[in-house]
Order: C-alpha cells, then sequence, then structure tokens
C-alpha cells in the first residue's frame, strides 16, 4: 500500500473509532491510543509521557475520556509498542481496526425492551452487508446475530423499527428508534445486492469468475448500490479471407434473370423508457442517483402490478356445504384485514413523500423519500395479491370483484403517476407531485369502498377536509398582508425574503390539503394521523418564518399587527384539524382538560428528547409545552376551588404549584438555549428540565389518570 494510501486509510480508521462508528470496547481503545501515540510520538519515555501529557480526545472514544486510569493504561499501551516505527505502527494500526467484529458495520443507537421487564435499555443495532446483529452498549460485544437471508419483512415507523425473521425465528424483533427509515434503506440496499447477485448466478450458474467484469455504479452507505455484470465469453478464432474470387455471370445465359419483387417496410417507432442524455442537465448528487435506483426498480414493480391486476385468481371449485362457507369467509375477512393495512401503509407513504419533499433539492432527505417509496411499492404488490383473491371470492356479488380489480389498478396507476413526479431529473411543478398524491387519496378510498372496508363516518372526513380547507383559506389571507409589507420595504433583500417566506407558507398549506385528502380515507391508521401531525409543523414552521421575515422588513405598526393576526388564524385552524384529528385518534371519547394538556405534555416533551443538537426545534417545542402545561395548571385551580373536599383541594393546589414550577424552570431553560443555540450544555438543561416537567406532570394529573382508567373499566 502506497503511503498516501496508509495514511488516509489510518486517518479514516482513527476518525470512525474516536466518533464511535467502530464501536470499541475500553481496553481495545486504549491499545488503539498506545498505538497513535507511538506513531505521533515515537517510542516511549518514561519521564515525559505520563497522565497529563495526552489531549484525551484526540486518542479516546469520549464514552471513555473520564474513565478512571485511562491515560496509564494508554502509556502501557505505548511502552509495549517498544522501538516500533512510524510505518509499522500506521500499518498495525490499520489491520488492527480491519480486524475488529465491528469493521464495515453501520451502527445506530436504539432502545430495546428489556426481556421480562417494562423497561428499556440502549442498544447498538448493527447492519452489514452480510448480517443484521446486536452488540452490548457498553462493552461492544456481538450478542446476537441474524444473516440478512434470513430477513422475511421489516417495518419503520416515526419512533420504531421491527424485524420479521420469518421461521428463522419465532418473535419479531423491535426497537425505538428515530433512525428507522435509514435503517430500511440500509437493510434494502444491501438485500437488493444480495438478491441480484443470486440473480446473476442462477442465470449464468456462477459467482463471477474471471471471464465476468463487474462494474459498479454507486457504493454508498444507506443506498441501494446498482450492479450490472458484463460476461465475456470465449469463442474460437475462425481463420479466412476477407478477399473471395469475383464471379462473372451472362445474361445470356440461361435466359433472361428473375426478379424478385418487394415492398418497404414501414418506418419502425421505438421507445426507449429510463434512459436520458444528462449533457445538459446539472450533475445529480449520489443520494439523487440512489433515488433514481430506487424509483426505476419501484416503478417496474408497480408495472408489474399492473399487468397482475388483469384478471382474478382462478381458484378450485369451492362446495357449498358449511365447512366451506366458512372458510371462503373466514379467507375474505383476512384478505380485507391485510388489504386494509396495506392501503394503510400506501397512503402514509404517500404523505410522507409530500411531506418530505416539501423543501428546497439541496435541503431534502433522498433516503428517506426513497425509503417511504419502497414502503409505497412493495405494499401496492403484496396488496395486489390479496385483491385478486378476494376479488375471486366476491364473483358470487353483483359486479364486487370487477369493480375491486378496477379501483385497484387506478392506485396503481396513482403511484406511478406519483414516481414520476417526484423523479430528480423530471423537474416537475410541486402542483403535479401534490396532485398525484390526491389521486392517490382518491383511489385508496374508492377501493376500500369497494372492499366494504371504507371508513364509516363520512361527516367526519367532510370536516376534515373542510378543516384542512379552512388553513389555506386562513393562510392566503396572510399572505396578502405578508405582501403589503414587502410593498413598503426599503430593503431589497429584506424584501425578497418575506416574498419567499410567503410563497413557502401558502406552499406548505397546499401541502396540508394534499396530505389530508391522501390520509383521509384511512384516518384511524395511527401512521396516517402521524404524517398528517407532520403536514401541520411545517405550516406552523412556514407562519412562523413568514411573521419573522415580515418583522425584519419592516417596522410599521398596523402593518405588522394586521400580519400576527392573520397569523394567529391559520395557526387557530391549524389546531381545530389537529383537535379534530386527536378526538377521533381516542374513538369519539370526550377528551377532558386533564386529558388533553397530558397527552399534548407527553408527546411534545418527547419530541424534545428527540430534537437535541436543534436548538431551534427544541426551543419551539418547549414554547407548545408552556402553553400546554398552562392550561392543565388553569385547570386544576379551577377544580380546586369547586372542590366540596377540603383536602382534595389543598392536593390539587400542590400539585399544581409544583407543575407550575417546573414549567418556569423549563422557561428559563429554554431562554438559555435559545441565546446560546450551539451551546451542548444549555440544551442539556432544556432536556433535563423538560424531563422534570414531565415528572411533575405524571404526579400532578395522576388522580385525574385513575378517574379516566375507572371510567373506561366501568
Amino acid at each position: 500500500m502506497p503511503p498516501c494510501s496508509l495514511s488516509l486509510c489510518l486517518l479514516q480508521a482513527r476518525d470512525d473509532i474516536l466518533n464511535g462508528s467502530h464501536p470499541v470496547s475500553f481496553d481495545k481503545a486504549c491499545e488503539f491510543a498506545g498505538i497513535q501515540a507511538q506513531i505521533q510520538f515515537g517510542p516511549h519515555v518514561e519521564h515525559k509521557h505520563k497522565p497529563g501529557f495526552l489531549d484525551l480526545k484526540e486518542f479516546l472514544p469520549k464514552e471513555y475520556i473520564k474513565q478512571r486510569g485511562s491515560e496509564k493504561k494508554i502509556f502501557q499501551e505505548h511502552k509495549n509498542c517498544g522501538e516500533m516505527s512510524e510505518i509499522e505502527g500506521k500499518v498495525k494500526y490499520v489491520k488492527l481496526a480491519r480486524s475488529l467484529p465491528t469493521y464495515g458495520v453501520s451502527f445506530f443507537l436504539v432502545k430495546e425492551k428489556m426481556k421480562g421487564k417494562n423497561k428499556l435499555v440502549p442498544r447498538l443495532l448493527g447492519i452489514t452487508k452480510e448480517s443484521v446483529m446486536r452488540v452490548d452498549e457498553k462493552t461492544k460485544d456481538v450478542v446476537q446475530e441474524w444473516p440478512l437471508t434470513t430477513v422475511k419483512r421489516w417495518a419503520a415507523s416515526p419512533k420504531s423499527f421491527t424485524l420479521d425473521f420469518g421461521e428463522y425465528q419465532e418473535s419479531y424483533y423491535s426497537v425505538q428508534t428515530t433512525e428507522g427509515e435509514q435503517i430500511s434503506q440500509l437493510i434494502a440496499g444491501y438485500i437488493d445486492i444480495i438478491l441480484k447477485k443470486k440473480q446473476s448466478k442462477d442465470r449464468f450458474g456462477l459467482e463471477g469468475d474471471e471471464e465476468s467484469t463487474m462494474l459498479e455504479e454507486s457504493v454508498s452507505p444507506k443506498k441501494s448500490t446498482i450492479l450490472q455484470q458484463q460476461y465475456n465469453r470465449v469463442g474460437r478464432v475462425e481463420h479466412g479471407s476477407v478477399a473471395l474470387p469475383g464471379i462473372i455471370r451472362s445474361g445470356s445465359i440461361g435466359g433472361p434473370d428473375n426478379y424478385s419483387v418487394g415492398t418497404m417496410p414501414f418506418a419502425q417507432q421505438q421507445i426507449t423508457t429510463g434512459q436520458m442524455h444528462r449533457g445538459h442537465m446539472p450533475p445529480l448528487s449520489l443520494a439523487q442517483q440512489a433515488l433514481m435506483g430506487t424509483i426505476n426498480s419501484s416503478m417496474k414493480a408497480v408495472q408489474q402490478t399492473q399487468a397482475d391486476l388483469g384478471q382474478v385468481d382462478n381458484l378450485p371449485p369451492l362446495g357449498h356445504d358449511l365447512a366451506s362457507r366458512v372458510w371462503v369467509q373466514n379467507k375474505v375477512d383476512e384478505s380485507k384485514h391485510e388489504i386494509h393495512s396495506q392501503v394503510d401503509a400506501i397512503t402514509a407513504g404517500t404523505a410522507s413523500v409530500v411531506n418530505l419533499t416539501a423543501g428546497e433539492p439541496t435541503e431534502t432527505d433522498y433516503t428517506a423519500v426513497g425509503c417511504a417509496i419502497t414502503t409505497i411499492s412493495s405494499n401496492l404488490t403484496e396488496m395486489s395479491k390479496g385483491v385478486k383473491l378476494l376479488a375471486a371470492l366476491m364473483e358470487d356479488e353483483a359486479g364486487g370483484g370487477h369493480k375491486l380489480m378496477g379501483a385497484a389498478r387506478m392506485l396503481a396507476g396513482a403511484v406511478s403517476d406519483l414516481l414520476r413526479s417526484v423523479e430528480p431529473v423530471a423537474g416537475e411543478p410541486r402542483q403535479t407531485v401534490l396532485t398525484a398524491a390526491g389521486s392517490i387519496g382518491q383511489a385508496s378510498g374508492d377501493l376500500l369502498r369497494h372492499m366494504g372496508e371504507g371508513e364509516t363516518d363520512e361527516k367526519f372526513q367532510d370536516t376534515l377536509m373542510n378543516l384542512a380547507k379552512a388553513v389555506a383559506n386562513a393562510a392566503a389571507m396572510l399572505v396578502l398582508k405578508a405582501k403589503n409589507v414587502a410593498q413598503v420595504a426599503e430593503d431589497t433583500i429584506l424584501q425578497n425574503r418575506v416574498i419567499a417566506a410567503a410563497t413557502q407558507c401558502a406552499l406548505s398549506t397546499s401541502q396540508l390539503v394534499a396530505c389530508t385528502k391522501v390520509v383521509s380515507p384511512t384516518i384511524s391508521s395511527p401512521v396516517c394521523q402521524e404524517q398528517l401531525v407532520e403536514a401541520g409543523k411545517l405550516v406552523d414552521r412556514s407562519v412562523e418564518t413568514c411573521v419573522k421575515a415580515c418583522r425584519s422588513a419592516n417596522s410599521d405598526g398596523e402593518l405588522l399587527k394586521q400580519v400576527a393576526a392573520a397569523a394567529g388564524v391559520v395557526s387557530q385552524a391549524l389546531s381545530d384539524l389537529l383537535q379534530h384529528v386527536r378526538h377521533y385518534a381516542s374513538c369519539g371519547e370526550p377528551i377532558g382538560r386533564y386529558d388533553q394538556a397530558t397527552d399534548t405534555i407527553m408527546n411534545v416533551t418527547e419530541n424534545i428528547f428527540t430534537s437535541m443538537g436543534d436548538a431551534g426545534e427544541m426551543v419551539r417545542q418547549a414554547r407548545v409545552l408552556a402553553q400546554a402545561t398552562s392550561d392543565l395548571v388553569n385547570a386544576m385551580r379551577s377544580d380546586a376551588e369547586a372542590e366540596v373536599d377540603v383536602d382534595n383541594s389543598k392536593k390539587l393546589l400542590a400539585a399544581a404549584k409544583l407543575l407550575a414550577d417546573a414549567t418556569a424552570r423549563m422557561v428559563e431553560a429554554a431562554k438559555g438555549a435559545a441565546a446560546y443555540p450551539e451551546n451542548e450544555d444549555q440544551q442539556q438543561r432544556l432536556r433535563e428540565a423538560a424531563e422534570g416537567l414531565r415528572v411533575a406532570t405524571n404526579a400532578a394529573a395522576q388522580n385525574a389518570i385513575k378517574k379516566k382508567l375507572v371510567n373506561r373499566l366501568e
């Protein structure tokens, strides 16, 4: 290995060990640090190399920096290196790194349920090109390993990730994580490679011998890698001459020659899809290339689904006895349930695509978009199988099976339109994406209705759409007020910023309406509700940005007052929409003041915990939290005044005071985080204050929660 390559390998290995990409035990970390000291300082010198000499953060992963005796142990390892040269040290460091069982593994810090206890413990989940592994978070030992070939299914939600190993393991393996989509995309990429290798082997009967050339188009973790195999067949050399003797034929011999008459064939047209000239387009990033690969493979799956939905399944003759009728009914119910779940996943995935592609192309998480598209296409493929079976079982009903198949084809066509509209090279207007997404919502609703599984409360759905449109109308008024500010702004840059913020605000509400249309037919699904809430958050942020831009551009009190009032109307309309969804999520139970506030507090504190590192988002969530706790405190004080029992009244007032004090501490911590957004200590303080507030909420609302449980039991 050339010296420059060795140095690069060393730097990469060292950085991966220090930042935790290659998790190592304390002993191994010290061994690496000892070799690093040998490389940097030469052989160990007793009087010079002793505790206090090293800047430990340059030699150890941060989790071991404060461990007692770490520097002494490093210098012991340094001493063990003897007279090793710098080059030898680098070679040893790189070799040792490559020998680690964690080398080449992508790790995610997750939480796992402790067996037999209702407690979550941290765990490292590792994904390699061949396996999934569980690694002890403290010792870095591999606890369990599953081959990727045993993975049957996987599912990602915003807060969890689940693996199904089929018959290889009895139960599912599920963990809590906010990186479920990244894990899913990584597994999908590796499995894609495994399947392509298998297809190649099955087709040509080889693993890749000396006659074949491997062409790699994109190799990057968390992205699917496209591999092509080129085969160079070996044949015999044929000897011969290109100069053949001329032949002279006389026209007089044998009479006149015969001429054959034919017609020129018609012009042939050939349409090639999936290819383009890239010379006139900006180059795609690696993430965009990976998304293009995902879309192309998903498009093939959708086209195959459309072809499969051409005819229903051919079933053997079914009897009319009681046992046969029971079997048919069970199969129908089972198919309906599975199809409904798959439609839920398709609509939630579609809403996710809309939300994820909302910003600028440079800010888009293409990995997450690819994951959502894979979810849509894989669920559509599975759904088509169930629809064909169900349609065959429904043939006895008047045209029921025929209508069901037609609705499924419409849904597949709508998905195909969505995939085309989000291609990075397509450059489609945003409205095209929203229209395609709305068509998926419409087709999903039709499919569920023909199946007899449509949402029963149509009045609720109508109200939902009207509330979403009310948000859009309120935003249109805010845009007008913002443009009034822009017209009188003197600074051109600030003026343009107001116009851009107002435009984004209008666009985010259009997206909210599109998302509502998509998830409305499947609103009973929690994942669909989550996507609608996410679309609401995007609106909330765009409104806040618009108001800030107006304040920066102009100081006219009256105009800014109008902007603030219009923004308040948008926020209220958005709150009404989300409240309507929450009411449905609670199965129609009346949501009391305590219930609503405690639910909000629990959800928002969770958001604060997962937003560590993003001070702006943490402070934004803290504002929502302060309002919710204020509502709860006021409700408790009101109940205390109306309470006949003096002891109960005192308990409520005491609990309200605890909660009010915890809220005050949280507000102070939020001010610190807002003032110093780059300071991790301030963010940690805010997190701890939010945890304290959560504990205070549990204690304060305990009586109300008990009362609710008793009512449910009754």
